[in-house]
């Protein structure tokens, strides 16, 4: 069984953090221990503990292993932007080696690690690297997160398109409505469910303060685990 998945969006908010706690909670339920992994992270907030991000709190919640917060995200910037621009303003370097290093840990401490991105697949963490490398480098298998909104079947194609010429293999999809108002809902959905030919996990309708809520009963992880 495959232990560690990386989790990619088409886009920034297009629910990469909700995908992922849906995935979390559904393990959860089959017994088996888990770490979301939210190795980069920007638009964090100063704490008495340090810096904390809340789509990272909501992760390190959801998982069934107790792991510290600077585990589950070694890089917590301030600036609410691109991660190469908030490290660049905050004097921080994003080493793959730290990056590998946690995600190595996990992996011996639980059955299944999840590993949220940042933004899209592209998005880069440095003048010369994005974090998509990180992810070829470490050879992950992909889900991939696509928000129903206008203009999600070209993000999705493309995306898709990107992490295949990258050359790792996306094991799964998950739609999540991140707008009550989209029109012509079921018309993308079946357009997806053809142009991406994996398993689709499942779908996340909206739900108001979704972050918040155990969202297992969305999400089949059965093509995930080999079942």
């Amino acid at each position: 069984m495959i232990n560690a998945f990386f989790i990619a969006g088409t886009d920034t908010d297009v629910g990469k953090t909700v995908a992922s706690k849906a995935i979390l909670n559904a393990l959860a339920e089959k017994g088996l221990k888990t770490i979301g992994y939210k190795p980069v992270a920007a638009g964090s907030e100063k704490t008495e503990e340090g810096y904390r991000n809340s789509d990272a709190l909501y992760l390190q919640q959801a998982s069934t292993v107790d792991v510290s917060y600077d585990d589950v995200n070694p890089y917590a910037l301030e600036l609410p932007a691109s991660p190469h621009i908030a490290a660049k303003k905050e004097n921080v370097e994003i080493k793959y080696s730290v990056l590998s290093e946690k995600l190595y840990q996990h992996k011996q401490n639980a059955d299944v690690v999840l590993v949220e991105g940042a933004g899209g697949w592209r998005v880069p963490v440095s003048d010369d690297e994005c974090l998509s490398s990180w992810v070829a480098q470490e050879r992950l298998s992909v889900v991939l997160v696509v928000g129903i909104k206008l203009g999600c079947l070209s993000h999705a194609m493309l995306t898709l398109e990107a992490i295949k010429a990258d050359g790792l293999e996306v094991v799964g999809w998950v739609a999540n409505r991140i707008n009550p108002g989209t029109e012509h809902y079921a018309d993308i959905i079946k357009m997806l469910e053809d142009k991406i030919n994996v398993p689709k996990l499942g779908e996340i309708p909206y739900v108001p303060s979704v972050k918040r809520q155990d969202l297992a009963k969305y999400i089949n992880v059965d093509p995930l685990l080999g079942m």
